[in-house]
Parts: C-alpha cells; structure tokens; sequence
C-alpha cells in the first residue's frame, strides 16, 4: 500500500518519490518506465538475504530479463578501486543503454550504483530502492552519486538524476540501533534547515518513538518533501542546495580521520552538527535557547554530540582536504535561526580550533 508520493520536477527532469509499506507495488512503479531492455541489481549480500527475492518477485511480473550483482556495503568500500570489477560484470551481463540499474541498499549502495550508472556507457537509467532511514531521507533523493578517493570522501562524483525513488517502510524493521541514530541525524539536519512541521515533530521525538510508523512518515515524507524542494531549486549546487551540508564539514573530516570505523555517516554529521551551531551562535546570531533545545532533541534521540579523543588540529587537517574547501579557506553552513541558513561562511582555523575545544568540553 502507498503512504505518500513526491514529485521532483524541474527542467527536464521528473521523477517520483514513493513510499509504500512493502515492496508489493515495485512492479507498478517501474512499468512507469518505458523502452526498458534488462534491470541489473547492484546491492549487497547482507540486504540481499533479507530482501532480493521479494525484488526479484516483483521484476518477474514486468518479464524483463533481470541480472545481480553484488558489492560491499560499508563507506570504506564505496571506493574508486571498486568500480573496475562492476564495469566488467555490467559488460559481461550484456548491459546496454536501454538497461535499468536498481540500486537496492543503503546510502552506500544509492551513491556507488548512482555513479556507476551515471558513467557507464557515458550514462544509462537506474532507479534508487534504499533501504536505510538515512537512504530515504537523504541520499537517495536528489540525483548526487559519488565515489571516494584515499584522500577524501564523495571527491570523484556527479549529478545523475533517478527515474524513481521506492521505498519501503518493511526494509527499515531491520535496522540496527546504529542505523537508525544514522538516519535521526540527518533528518533533524532537514528540521533544523526547514523548521516548521519536521522540528516540531522533533522536539516531542524519543529515539523509542522511531519504530512507530506514524513518526516515520512524518521524519521521512517531510524530509523528503523539503530536499526535493530545495534540489528542484538548485540541483547543482551552485546555490541554496549547499545547506545541506550542515554539520558535513566536521562530519566528513571525523570519518575520515577515523577510517570510516568509529563512528556511522549519520553520527559523524550529528557531532557536526553541534559544531556548526556553536559557530552559529559566535558568528551567526543563533540564540543560546535553540542550541540548547537542539541538545535536548540529540540527548533524547541518543545522538553524539562530541568526540573528545580526537585532535582539533588533525580534525582541521582532514577539512582541508573536504570539496567544499576553496584556496585553502573552510567554508560552513550556519543558522542564523530555525530554518534560516547561510552558506558559504568562511570560518579561520584559530575559529574552528577554539569551537572545536568549546563542543569537547560539553558535558
């Protein structure tokens, strides 16, 4: 049964995002496709076990031929060495421009296969089936498809629009505790960015309260309607789109710092996140009440806010190296309020440093 539907349109592009309860109407969404010669799965062997065959029943309906290949899930091996082995089964598998790719899995899977798609014979169609909060909410939505480099992460990458986004509330049931922080964080990413409906609903969330499909709705349906609102906008981020890097700037520089191991995406941008609205107080006008109400929804969404153990010149370091860096200069998104973002924010490392310390000293 669909929940809710979503519309990204702008320019030539047009596109749904669906979600229903489970996979059982994959097969109306993707007859919406037309000319279609062979899907291929990219997805990995963990999701696969719990949902590829409810996949596959689906396709079986449309009676197009259908090919799988697998890769591996974690960011580490979202990696630029990893693409050879694909391009190879995707030309063995007899893969041609009228060919679908589904990407079916979490972020990592959306952004590997979105690339491979968006590269392969110099771009063919492919569809994003997340199966992640954070997939939904975020990554899956809005055309961005990267691969990581040894020195930074999403450094080699492009836009490639999906022709559909489908999800399904049934893939998230599976989820670990630590997925499900992944995906709070980066829907109060969107709340604090939008304000309205969404941060309301996330000052009265509890982390128990997510498993509720009611509250899900809402995180996912909300988050989604605001990023394809801002992506129709500015799809290249030449503009407004950059916002939603908050919390992104310290996020990827943590992750890469630790080689992707300490922490998840999601937690990563969480801790972020607190760092951008210290600066935002000091460099933006954002009230002490709403940093402190923000601190209030991450300790009852159980979300970090603070690594100690990590070094703020080493942290520094790693944002040198982050693609929204220019002439050396680190640039933030900040909030002057609820709902209202700058980008583009030039913050000196003696700054960064001294709130890096400011949020290690949090209790």
């Amino acid at each position: 049964m669909q929940i809710s539907a979503e519309k990204v349109e702008f320019g030539q592009t047009n596109y749904n995002v669906v979600l229903y309860e489970d996979f059982d109407g994959l097969s109306y969404e993707l007859e919406k496709i037309q000319n279609v010669s062979k899907y291929i799965i990219i997805t990995e062997k963990k999701v696969a076990k719990l949902y590829l065959d409810s996949v596959l029943l689906e396709l079986e309906k449309l009676k197009i031929p259908v090919g799988v290949i697998f890769t591996r899930g974690k960011e580490k091996n979202k990696h630029i060495d990893r693409l050879k082995k694909v391009y190879n089964l995707l030309i063995e598998l007899g893969t041609d421009r009228k060919s679908v790719i589904l990407a079916l899995g979490g972020g990592v899977i959306g952004d590997f296969a979105g690339f491979v798609a968006a590269t392969f014979l110099r771009g063919i169609r492919f569809v994003q089936i997340p199966t992640t909060l954070l997939a939904c909410v975020d990554s899956s939505v809005g055309g961005k498809v990267a691969v990581n480099a040894d020195k930074g992460k999403n450094m080699i990458g492009a836009f490639h629009q999906p022709e559909l986004v489908y999800a399904a509330l049934h893939s998230l049931e599976t989820l670990e505790e630590k997925e499900w922080k992944c995906g709070l964080a980066e829907v109060l990413k969107h709340s604090l960015l939008t304000g309205g409906v969404l941060f309301e609903a996330m000052k009265t969330a509890k982390f128990e309260d997510v498993f509720d499909k009611n509250a899900l709705q809402i995180f996912i349906s909300e988050s989604v309607k605001f990023k394809t609102s801002i992506v129709a906008e500015d799809e290249r981020e030449t503009g407004k789109r950059a916002i939603l890097n908050l919390g992104h700037t310290l996020g990827h520089a943590i992750e890469s710092l630790t080689n992707y191991k300490k922490y998840s995406h999601g937690e990563s941008v969480a801790i972020g996140l607190v760092l951008a609205l210290i600066l935002s107080k000091e460099k933006a006008g954002f009230s002490e009440d709403a940093f402190q109400e923000v601190l209030k929804i991450m300790q009852n969404l159980k979300l970090p806010m603070q690594d100690k153990s990590l070094s703020p010149k080493k942290l520094v370091e790693h944002m040198q190296h982050d693609k929204k860096t220019s002439d050396r200069q680190i640039k933030f998104i900040l909030l002057n309020s609820i709902g209202e973002a700058t980008w583009g924010n030039v913050i000196s490392e003696e700054e960064i440093v001294s709130a890096i310390k400011t949020q290690q000293a949090l209790a």
